[in-house]
């Protein structure tokens, strides 16, 4: 069969594009005549078929439109247009449903309760193989010090992933706290220092009474119960020093009278 795209002199097109009643017929046919509005628009699918839209007058769906394609199958003039789909579509105003995400991506730090269970993806970047299985246990109890007793440990970009996320949170450098701390978690007697890569600028604080006590804090973080800060203990109200006022003395004879 010739398509009609190698013989249309555009008479099919605007047989096509003119088939507005076709496609209405098509649309009350299967949604009901109530629920049909305007003709608003068509939209060319290819050499030979085009989508008519019609507003659809249903609850719940303002903006959505009935998309009715329809097409002809034959180059001569006299072929009839039939009807190929009858559909739902969203409009540009329509309400429609955010794009669908994956659950693994929905999750949020802070979103994991008890008994819920959030493993790696496979491949996940931020973890290496580090796994290390031989027949001596000299050799095994070493490994499981230096971490690879571990089937995985972290990768490089793991690492700092978990460095940037730690310096931009509550507990690094350009926190509230800190800007306002007398001095710095570096030297402060309650950081207790990470080891590795992370040593340099991380450390975990160990003051009871701090607000980051038992997070993980940037070595430039602070507060005010740094190990190091002296407060002056000075009675808070001001005391006047002892005066004499020569007088109001009380003046007495040496017989022990009083003078007239």
């Amino acid at each position: 069969m010739t398509l009609p795209l190698t013989l249309d002199d555009g008479a099919n097109r605007q047989k096509l594009v003119d088939a507005v009643e076709t496609a209405r017929e098509a649309a009350v046919l299967d949604a009901g005549e109530e629920r049909v509005g305007a003709h608003v628009g068509v939209e060319h699918e290819d050499a030979v078929s085009v989508s008519h839209l019609f507003d659809a007058l249903l609850p719940g769906y303002r903006g959505w439109r009935w998309s009715v394609t329809v097409a002809v199958a034959d180059a001569d003039a006299d072929a009839a247009v039939t009807v190929s789909e009858v559909v739902l579509r969203p409009g540009p105003d329509a309400l429609v449903a955010p794009s669908w995400v994956p659950w693994e991506r929905r999750v949020r730090p802070g979103d994991l309760g008890v008994g819920d269970l959030f493993p790696p993806e496979a491949g996940d970047d931020r973890l290496v193989p580090a796994y290390l299985d031989v027949d001596d246990p000299e050799a095994t109890e070493t490994a499981h010090e230096l971490g690879l007793g571990r089937q995985r440990v972290m990768s490089r970009e793991g690492r700092e992933d978990s460095a940037r996320r730690w310096k931009g949170g509550e507990f690094g450098p350009r926190a509230d706290m800190a800007r306002s701390a007398p001095a710095t978690c570096g030297t402060c007697g309650f950081y207790l220092q990470l080891g590795g890569s992370l040593k340099a600028a991380f450390g975990v604080c160990g003051n009871e009474y701090a607000p980051a006590d038992g997070h993980v804090v940037h070595a430039e973080y602070g507060c005010g119960a740094h190990s190091e800060i002296k407060v002056e203990t000075t009675s808070s109200v001001p005391v006047a020093e002892l005066v004499y006022d020569d007088s109001l003395l009380d003046m007495e004879s040496a017989t022990g009278e009083r003078p007239a």
